[in-house]
């Protein structure tokens, strides 16, 4: 059967031309300029994909775009606007579009959002319990707040670097590392000055990409709000980062998932979307003194200032990981990309049952980990001499992208994780 396109927009224009564009492409399209009149043609025709204007005569947006989700929960709805707010984005997508894109629309804006669309739409029907939880939360939505980016401090400077999102929607499966359940995500673009934000489902609970969010460091980063959690954040973060993406919604089941462990198969969904330009500059926090952290064990995590981000962490561990130092100057994307991304999460044999014990670590399998046996490693081969401290470096660029802006400094890290990384955060978040 061939695709429809429903086209709600009360300009004649719009209709016209995005009609046009769309024909081209092969998709039957419907038109119309009523939020009412849209309603019923979805009853009656069940379109493919549906662009809706928040701006209606004879009834908002947003209110038509609950109505369809009550008619069918998967309708894959892209928001327009001309004149939108960072936050009727969010809301917009909080209730259930599949992306918001801005006018005057491109050729290639709209052919990209139809395919990001029919293929939400398809990953959709074939997970049930994604399916089930969208059919949950059709006409239970969660007040949304207003969307700010986070508090400024005053150690903030505008770059020569733009602002970035993803250029389309995309979404990604898999297993969530200490949960073992199967977790979808998807990430949807938003627009400058946004910032990062999560979105649990299936409650529909906000969490900003922020240290007032870190609820736990045990093994992983949790993001915590009114009860619900969001797991194992610092891989996608650490990948964003790297990339430059500085405005985005990350909607998620749970916990993130780990994949293969490592931040690569982030980075190859970040390219597949592909990324944009937006038109403001990016803010970068710029370390003025040096701040440290100090634990058990000769545990030690400093950042100083410098022209540019980088990270040494030097790990000890018994045989087989031993004493590794990597030393990373993350002067491009292309770098990490090659150099950190790769390197996966690590276990070891004898934490398995007392992890198990926890609730922890129930997705580890074979291959999404590096599992350490008491002399040897056990499931496969190495892809770095030094893997183990690279990924350690990998975890430091997520954890530290939770204040919001990137960082640009040196850090010093000696058998640190997770809670050190957080507590140097709210260091240098007491001293901006």
């Amino acid at each position: 059967m061939p695709t429809t396109v429903l086209i709600v927009d009360d300009e004649l224009g719009i209709q016209t031309t995005l009609s046009g564009v769309l024909s081209d492409e092969g998709y039957i399209t419907l038109t119309t300029g009523s939020g009412e009149a849209a309603v019923e043609l979805y009853r009656e025709r069940r379109p493919d994909v549906v662009f809706l204007d928040i701006w209606l005569p004879d009834r908002d947006g947003l209110e038509t775009l609950q109505a369809l989700r009550e008619l069918d929960p998967a309708a894959a709805v892209i928001m327009m606007s001309g004149h939108g707010t960072a936050s009727t984005a969010v809301k917009a997508i909080k209730m259930g579009a599949f992306d918001y894109i801005e006018k005057p629309l491109s050729y290639n804006d709209a052919v990209e959002a139809v395919l990001g669309a029919l293929s939400y739409r398809e990953s959709v029907y074939q997970d049930s319990s994604l399916l089930e939880s969208l059919t949950r939360t059709a006409t239970k939505l969660e007040a949304v707040p207003e969307l700010a980016p986070p508090p400024p401090l005053s150690i903030l400077e505008e770059t020569d670097e733009p602002q970035r999102t993803l250029a389309a929607g995309t979404v990604l499966y898999g297993l969530g590392l200490h949960s073992g359940n199967r977790t979808g995500m998807t990430l949807q673009p938003l627009p400058v000055d946004s910032g990062i934000h999560f979105v649990s489902l299936p409650t529909n609970t906000y969490l900003p990409a922020h240290i007032g969010s870190v609820a736990e460091t045990d093994y992983a980063t949790t993001l915590s709000r009114g009860g619900h959690s969001i797991k194992t954040v610092e891989h996608l973060l650490s990948a964003l980062r790297a990339r430059g993406v500085t405005n985005l919604l990350i909607k998620v089941h749970g916990e993130i998932p780990v994949l293969d462990g490592s931040a690569l198969e982030f980075c190859e969904a970040l390219d597949d979307a592909g990324v944009i330009d937006q038109a403001g500059p990016c803010r970068e926090l710029v370390i003025d003194r040096v701040y440290e952290v100090e634990g058990e064990g000769g545990k030690r995590l400093t950042i100083e200032p410098a022209d540019r981000f980088s990270a040494r962490y030097e790990l000890s561990y018994p045989p087989p990981i031993g004493d590794q130092v990597c030393d990373f100057v993350l002067s491009s994307y292309e770098d990490y990309r090659r150099e950190i991304a790769p390197a996966r999460t690590f276990g070891f044999v004898r934490d398995l049952s007392m992890m198990s014990e926890l609730g922890l670590a129930t997705g580890g399998r074979l291959d999404n980990c590096i599992l350490v046996g008491d002399d040897d490693i056990i499931n496969t081969e190495l892809r770095f001499d030094d893997e183990f401290a690279r990924h350690k470096v990998l975890d430091i660029i997520g954890d530290l992208y939770l204040l919001g802006y990137p960082i640009r400094g040196r850090v010093t890290a000696r058998l640190t994780g997770h809670k050190t990384n957080i507590a140097l955060l709210r260091e240098i978040a007491a001293g901006g």
